[in-house]
């Protein structure tokens, strides 16, 4: 049998180390400060270091996320639309995201965060094309993160004026929403100078508005943008029969759509949770609480209320058209990830089910109102982000949580009282601000991207003529379709749709 010294000796088969003796002339006291605090200057700047190192590969990680959306929203874009403008309605999502990217780097950054010397609760002043970035406040992967919003922003309007928009106008209003129209509503909210924001030093209502992953900002801004597009180019060719009643036009691959709701839900857990920025912010008097903690709380939340929206929108789909229907449920799905994205951080995880309870019948009496009003959104992006973003910021204003709100927006400091939802008990300030967000997004974006339609409609640059909707934007704008195999009567390749269109001319 072995013994321990053997075993030890066996495995660490190297002498022990010298006993070292103090020295005979230890170093003066003053030396010795020097040498303590630079070991501990040494250990905290590697701290900050592994810190800020963690921070930034969280937030980064949540953008690769919100990316993801994108082929989200193309997929579910590509399956809601008819086969002939599949093709089409793909491209599009690709021009949001190229055209986007240019326009918020160059100054869509810029008026939303720019701050500095000139800064002013309206817009942002600095930072174009990412002059002085990184610096003390921002780096790149906070760009990068807000850019992954910006061009979601697009992509929601995309929808509402599917099928029937010549490409030249989605160029020009993807550059103009991504580069002005939605940063200035991003400056208000989400910027430390904004007047809406909570993070304010001058709070409205000493509240300011709680849009923390923006239910407003992102999805409210693109409804309300594809409202005025969709009104101004009105409906697709028949969609409507002679005595206004409404011929169903489905779209033509569910497949895709699942493929794209689960794409979009995936995202989401980069959209909500990723909007803490950083996960390593402990909170005082805690020793097991702190971002992280609120970044799981939100990606639960999250879950809870577009699945709620989901399972109420198949049973309330099922009672009005007679059989179970999985494209009523996918947008039910989103309207409910849409809603909850303003107080995902600030409510306990039963409020998120009312919220997705609510979001539903938003969803479903919107689209009713819809129908009734001859208003054609093919994928019903106006009524899901539109409708469901402006729930969102009033269910904040009833349920927000203030201990929740303070570990949000204070990171937990003590001593702090913030109003909170006027339903837990904590006034009206913060549903006061919830209201006015809702109002001035939807007067500013009216009164920018309404224009803008309609210049490009007296300029005959926004719908296609109706013997291009009839055969498709495919084969008239795009060279062909998307899937090999057509209808035997319909041209196969451009060239056969321009020799028709030349026989019957």
């Amino acid at each position: 049998m072995i013994d321990d010294t053997t075993t030890i000796s066996y495995i660490f088969p190297f002498p022990p180390p010298p006993t070292i003796s103090p020295p005979q002339n230890p170093p003066p006291l003053s030396l010795s400060l020097s040498l303590s605090l630079s070991v501990q200057m040494e250990v905290s700047s590697w701290e900050e270091s592994v810190t800020a190192s963690i921070n930034t590969i969280y937030l980064l990680f949540s953008a690769y996320l919100v990316f993801v959306m994108q082929l989200g929203f193309a997929m579910l874009c590509a399956g809601s639309v008819r086969a002939k403008n599949a093709m089409n309605i793909m491209l599009t999502n690709v021009v949001d995201a190229v055209v986007g990217s240019i326009s918020y780097y160059l100054f869509g950054f810029a008026f939303a965060f720019g701050e500095g010397s000139n800064s002013n609760p309206f817009i942002g002043t600095s930072f174009f094309a990412l002059f002085s970035i990184p610096n003390d406040t921002y780096d790149y992967s906070f760009f990068l993160y807000q850019w992954a919003f910006a061009i979601a922003v697009a992509g929601i309007t995309s929808g509402s004026i599917a099928e029937r928009t010549q490409f030249t106008a989605y160029l020009i209003f993807s550059f103009f929403l991504t580069g002005f129209v939605y940063p200035i509503v991003a400056h208000w909210v989400w910027s430390s100078s904004g007047w809406l924001s909570a993070s304010s030093s001058a709070l409205l209502f000493g509240s300011g508005a709680i849009d923390f992953a923006g239910s407003g900002v992102v999805h409210l801004v693109g409804g309300i943008a594809g409202l005025w597009g969709s009104l101004i180019e009105g409906p697709r060719v028949g969609r409507f029969d002679a005595f206004g009643r409404p011929v169903q036009m489905r779209g033509h691959n569910a497949t895709l759509v699942v493929l794209g709701t689960f794409l979009l839900w995936f995202g989401w857990f980069g959209f909500n949770p990723g909007s803490f920025d950083k996960i390593l912010v402990a909170y005082p008097n805690t020793t097991d609480q702190g971002n992280w903690t609120g970044v799981g709380r939100t990606a639960v939340t999250t879950t809870l209320a577009g699945s709620t929206a989901g399972i109420i929108t198949l049973f309330g789909r099922r009672l009005l058209i007679g059989h179970w229907d999985a494209l009523d449920v996918c947008n039910g799905v989103l309207g409910g990830f849409v809603a909850i994205t303003s107080g995902c951080s600030v409510v306990e995880p039963w409020a998120a089910i009312v919220c997705g309870f609510f979001a539903a019948w938003v969803l479903i009496g919107l689209n009713i109102l819809a129908l009734k009003l001859k208003f054609d959104d093919p994928l019903e992006a106006t009524q899901l982000h539109g409708g469901c973003g402006a729930w969102g910021l009033i269910f904040t204003g009833l349920f927000a949580k203030e201990e929740f709100v303070i570990q949000a927006y204070n990171s937990g400091e003590s001593g702090v009282e913030r109003p909170y939802g006027v339903l837990m008990g904590g006034g009206w300030g913060l549903l006061g601000a919830q209201v006015v967000e809702v109002l001035v997004i939807a007067a500013w974006v009216s009164l920018t991207m309404g224009p803008l339609f309609y210049a490009l409609h007296k300029l005959r640059v926004l719908r296609i003529s109706i013997d291009e909707e009839v055969a498709g934007l495919d084969i008239s704008s795009h060279g062909g379709y998307a899937y090999a195999r057509q209808e035997e009567n319909q041209p196969r390749f451009y060239a056969d749709y321009v020799r028709i269109q030349s026989d019957q001319s």
